[in-house]
């Protein structure tokens, strides 16, 4: 009996070529589910084509608004909450992108991305029409809550329709959209701000947005349908998000509106510990947990969220704290300072691009990020020690940090995909999404923390140094002084990548599979059985 059910879940999980060799007659395969069809190449270039356009967007709206903050301040007459245009959505997108998740392994991809998506216009639409800061903060945070579902969802996507031995090389494209978008939105946010009224940042996003949907729901019916019967855990996920939302609030104020030991910064510590633990009490004893605990049990999955979330945090801490080091250290000006930065958002897709290739033909698949996430890190420890090298030597130390942060992204992604249940693979890329995010909030505060002990002084979450700033900084520090700032900062960063090296290092490699329904390797018993 044990020896039948077994060969049954082997067919029901195998491809219509792989079912002949099993020994299945052509009239069974005949009624094979639409699930078990491999897509063509096209096919799935078709429907990656379709959802870059939704990650474009999601991606452009964390930085367009950027360098319109002090227009959008000027115009709303209202500076003193002006981070929070940035703090809303980031809040938002950080809290539902695990529960976006486990509603598409419940409902089903295509239908959860169509909801993300109405909910980002709707929230652009919110954000356009605003009338005063208020407005404009809750516009923005529904946004969060419709575009922090979209990456997430487009990673499990492609975990649909691409074997994990395969999914590097499309991993790494969908990553150039995130960083392109990246470079691009600042661009466009200043523009925008100074040429057209600031409203015109969100406006644009309503036609793209329906026609990010009508690609959606055209080529996403070629998805494979992989719903299953399951419950909403509401009072996890309720647990899940207050204890995000309190952490996040601690490492937004911490060292901007409140000092970091001040009683509103610890009460938030302590309110999100607690309600952390209670999150984790909850977990042991709910019959279907909000976050499965075969998920946060799997070694994979908890060593692939470190690595994926200290090198990104690295990477969105430099980007934001570089800025005003080219300023204050090496005098240039604020437009030299950007383009500066294109290096290390630029350099991010090549590393990306190398590492998803690799995997097409290496067992050993985690070399490339680990030699390239070691040069970032030397690198990084070079400019720590000597702080005032040249400018076009700083430039080349971030292409390293891009290409090395870059590179981890498709093996860790895959990794944690190619190790994880193909049922929960919704939940996993929420949940890997959520963490890196928080870890990167954790590594800007401490930077910000470094420069706020040092200087008195620290730039907008989220955005770049503010002139006001740059002007105080530049007023009342010594070059000695702001020197040993940025030492410290990029020794807090280059912490963070040897982390992320020794935590690629101690993740499992396991044999990539060549084929979507197969069961993940080294499944728990109960896991291979449904």
């Amino acid at each position: 009996m044990s020896v039948t059910t077994s060969q049954n879940c082997r067919i029901d999980e195998a491809l219509p070529s792989e079912r002949q060799e099993i020994g299945v007659s052509k009239s069974a395969q005949s009624v094979a589910r639409p699930a078990e069809r491999k897509l063509t190449k096209r096919e799935v270039v078709a429907i990656i084509g379709g959802l870059a356009l939704a990650m474009f967007l999601s991606a452009l709206d964390q930085t367009i608004v950027a360098t319109a903050l002090p227009t959008i301040g000027r115009a709303l007459g209202d500076f003193e909450n002006l981070p929070w245009v940035v703090i809303a959505y980031l809040l938002t997108a950080t809290m539902v992108a695990p529960l976006y998740g486990k509603l598409s392994d419940i409902y089903g991809r295509r239908r959860v991305m169509l909801v993300a998506l109405g909910v980002f216009m709707a929230g652009s639409a919110a954000s356009a029409a605003a009338s005063s800061m208020l407005m404009l903060i809750l516009g923005r945070a529904l946004q969060g809550f419709g575009g922090g579902g979209i990456v997430p969802l487009t990673q499990s996507i492609i975990a649909d329709i691409v074997p994990p031995r395969e999914r590097g090389y499309y991993q790494a494209y969908t990553g150039s959209v995130w960083i392109t978008a990246g470079a691009v939105g600042p661009l466009f946010g200043g523009f925008i701000s100074q040429h057209l009224h600031w409203s015109m940042i969100f406006w644009p996003n309503l036609p793209l947005c329906l026609l990010a949907a009508l690609l959606s729901n055209r080529k996403l019916k070629l998805v494979p349908q992989h719903e299953r019967s399951h419950k909403i855990d509401l009072a996890g996920a309720g647990l899940m998000m207050a204890s995000a939302l309190t952490l996040l609030l601690a490492l937004t104020w911490g060292g901007t509106r409140y000092a970091w030991l001040s009683q509103q910064i610890l009460i938030l510590i302590i309110v999100a510990a607690a309600l952390s633990i209670l999150f984790v009490w909850w977990m042991q004893r709910a019959p279907e947990p909000f976050l499965p605990i075969t998920v946060l049990n799997n070694p994979i999955m908890r060593v692939g969220c470190v690595t994926t979330a200290c090198a990104q945090g690295v990477n969105i801490g430099l980007t934001i704290y570089v800025p005003l080091y080219y300023q204050l250290v090496h005098g240039l000006s604020a437009t030299a300072s950007g383009m500066a930065l294109i290096p290390i958002v630029m350099m991010t897709t090549p590393g990306s691009y190398l590492s998803g290739r690799a995997m097409l033909y290496l067992n050993h698949y985690k070399f490339v990020p680990i030699v390239m996430l070691s040069f970032a890190t030397t690198a990084v420890v070079l400019l720590a020690l000597y702080p005032l090298l040249p400018v076009w030597v700083v430039a080349m130390i971030m292409c390293l940090v891009g290409m090395g942060t870059g590179s981890s992204y498709p093996v860790v992604t895959v990794s944690i995909q190619n190790a994880i249940a193909h049922r929960q693979i919704g939940v996993a890329m929420g949940t890997m999404n959520f963490f890196r995010a928080l870890a990167s909030s954790f590594v800007v505060a401490i930077m910000g923390a470094i420069m706020l002990a040092n200087l008195g002084a620290a730039p907008e979450r989220g955005g770049p140094a503010s002139n006001a700033v740059t002007a105080i900084v530049g007023g009342s520090a010594t070059e000695d002084l702001l020197v040993r700032t940025f030492s410290y900062i990029f020794a807090v960063g280059a912490m963070f990548l040897v982390i992320a090296i020794v935590m690629l290092i101690v993740m499992e490699e396991r044999p990539l599979r060549t084929t979507v329904l197969a069961p993940a390797a080294r499944e728990a018993p109960a896991e291979s059985a449904e």
